[in-house]
């Protein structure tokens, strides 16, 4: 059987596990660079038939669903768009701008949502321009243009992608996936963590909040940087990883492992872990591996039927639980297997499909610090606890907010500690998960609630009524909604906050906002960050885990100080 490579997959690079959310719209339109709008799907767009192979009716894309909107305000921003199209209940899945802005493709989720764009906004004024919209050409396939070009490059000769065979090819391999995956392996672990101070330039970061809160409360403070936290293992230290299943660099054998290249490059060759095109064909496309120290391991295969019938899905879910009972596999150490099978989804979302246990146990289990976890398949689980636990200041009296709990890790961690936790989570399996983990270690002061946090948090903030009251924050890459930072302001008795943050940058706003002055969008007393570092989760990567320690500000006495 084949394996699927035609549906766009995450790149493969250690990072923080995290809940999936539906991604940000794309707006990669700001370099400065001419777009290519023939690949975009306009007029010019080429006809080859093979670069639009991947338009199945049973492989998702919102490039079937696609618009031109033509003759828009010069100038129109992303957001500008973004909102003119919310306003008018309008959610697209994609927008790309181009022609100085005064033109752009706009994707979305199904026809019926693409239709009734159509027949708003053709013909719609804003700002004093007349909008017309038309049909537009989905874009041509990255892999299919760069395979046109080298098959000219190649012509009369060896096509250039076509590998030749031995060892020295072997080596090849094994460094480029090394150096895709983990960037850093050739590189001496002090000189990793200096790298990591100087790339992240996390003092740097620090000033840049404290200079812009400073700048408009005319207060001075200093921020405490810990440094960077080294780890302990510097090898082997991932409990999960998504291994892609497509061809091999070989252009034929199939391959679970690591993709080289980025899909949109031209590049969707697949090697294998232990070497540390596309025919939108096949049915395996992913496989997710988590383990325990317990010495437990799950294993989620994502299966795309294509056109095989109930009775062959069924028969290979048959095969493989008896390759990992009784044959081969019997010996990988599986002790819970999953099948998910994705068919035709509407959205991009992993964590939306259903997971079918084909054998062994419906979850893994992992113990730290003295606590037993529970994990399901599409639980996020956290590992960062003792940094935690001590800026939070805790007592018997507090009262702690877990938000973007997971299975409710970090809370649990904490809650013999305190009087009461209370822990807010979107993904329902991890709440479930989060539920067990509480009854597991024996705790009954705990509690979560599932939901998104914007809307869950705001609610639960307001009705607590706690003399010593902290949040800790743990959220996806993208930081928290601004309801969220927004409710957080405005609870005042809520005086001291922990942020943890896989991407500091991305972050920056939520920071900004938790430290400016009062304003008509943002009440309540401001926070000051007062200690941070960053905790090497992730050796041989660049990538750092940062916690910020912020403290809510006397502002009233500060604004009477700075008057006298």
């Amino acid at each position: 059987m084949a394996a699927v490579s035609g549906s766009p997959v995450a790149e493969a690079s250690p990072s923080k596990e995290e809940k999936p959310e539906e991604p940000p719209l794309d707006s990669d339109n700001d370099d400065g660079v001419k777009p290519d709008v023939e690949a975009e799907g306009g007029n010019e767009a080429v006809s080859d038939p093979s670069m639009y192979r991947y338009i199945k009716e049973d492989l998702f894309t919102s490039e079937i669903y696609k618009v031109e909107i033509r003759n828009l305000p010069k100038f129109t921003g992303f957001n500008d768009l973004k909102k003119f199209l919310a306003k008018h209940s309008l959610n697209p899945h994609k927008i790309k701008l181009f022609g100085k802005q005064t033109f752009a493709f706009v994707t979305f989720k199904n026809e019926e949502e693409r239709d009734k764009a159509m027949k708003m906004v053709h013909g719609m004024q804003w700002k004093g321009q007349v909008l017309s919209v038309r049909l537009a050409k989905p874009k041509a396939d990255p892999i299919q243009r760069k395979r046109k070009q080298q098959e000219g490059e190649g012509a009369g000769g060896q096509p250039p992608s076509k590998r030749t065979e031995g060892d020295e090819t072997e080596e090849a391999l094994s460094v480029q996936i090394a150096n895709v995956v983990t960037p850093l392996w050739n590189v001496p672990y002090e000189e990793q963590l200096r790298r990591k101070e100087q790339e992240r330039d996390w003092r740097h970061q620090q000033s840049h909040v404290a200079m812009a809160v400073c700048a408009e409360r005319e207060i001075q403070q200093n921020v405490l940087f810990s440094g960077t936290h080294q780890t302990i293992s510097y090898t082997e230290y991932r409990n999960k990883c998504e291994f892609l299943i497509s061809v091999g660099a070989d252009g034929e054998d199939k391959t679970i492992g690591f993709r080289l290249g980025k899909y949109k490059g031209g590049s969707c060759a697949v090697v294998g872990p232990a070497d540390t095109p596309e025919t939108y064909e096949g049915h395996w496309k992913q496989l997710t591996v988590r383990t325990t120290r317990t010495k437990q391991a799950m294993a989620v295969a994502f299966f795309n039927p294509q056109k095989l019938g109930e009775e062959e899905v069924a028969a290979l879910k048959t095969s493989m639980k008896k390759y990992f009972t009784e044959g081969e596999g019997k010996d990988s150490g599986v002790t819970s297997l999953y099948f998910v099978r994705e068919g035709q989804r509407t959205s991009p979302n992993l964590e939306d499909l259903p997971c079918e246990l084909v054998a062994g146990e419906g979850s893994i289990h992992e113990e730290l610090l003295g606590l037993k976890f529970r994990i399901s398949p599409h639980s996020f689980f956290q590992v960062l606890y003792s940094a935690v636990g001590e800026w939070a200041q805790l007592d018997e009296d507090s009262t702690v907010l877990d938000v973007c709990c997971g299975t409710g890790t970090i809370g649990i961690s904490l809650a013999k500690r305190v009087k009461k936790v209370i822990g807010i989570e979107l993904c329902q399996e991890a709440v479930e998960d989060a539920k067990v983990n509480a009854k597991l270690n024996g705790l009954s002061n705990v509690e979560f609630h599932c939901g998104k946090a914007e809307d869950v948090f705001p609610n639960i903030l307001n009705a607590l009524v706690s003399p010593n009251l902290t949040a800790i924050v743990d959220p996806p890459r993208a930081g928290l909604h601004s309801k969220v930072i927004l409710a957080i302001r405005r609870a005042e008795h809520l005086k001291r906050l922990v942020y943890v943050a896989c991407n500091a940058k991305a972050a920056m706003n939520n920071f900004i906002d938790l430290c400016r002055a009062p304003s008509n969008r943002v009440h309540g007393a401001p926070f000051r960050p007062v200690r941070a570092m960053a905790v090497d989760l992730f050796p041989q990567t660049m990538h750092v885990e940062m916690l910020l320690l912020l403290e809510r500000v006397d502002y009233d006495s500060q604004q009477q100080t700075s008057k006298q």
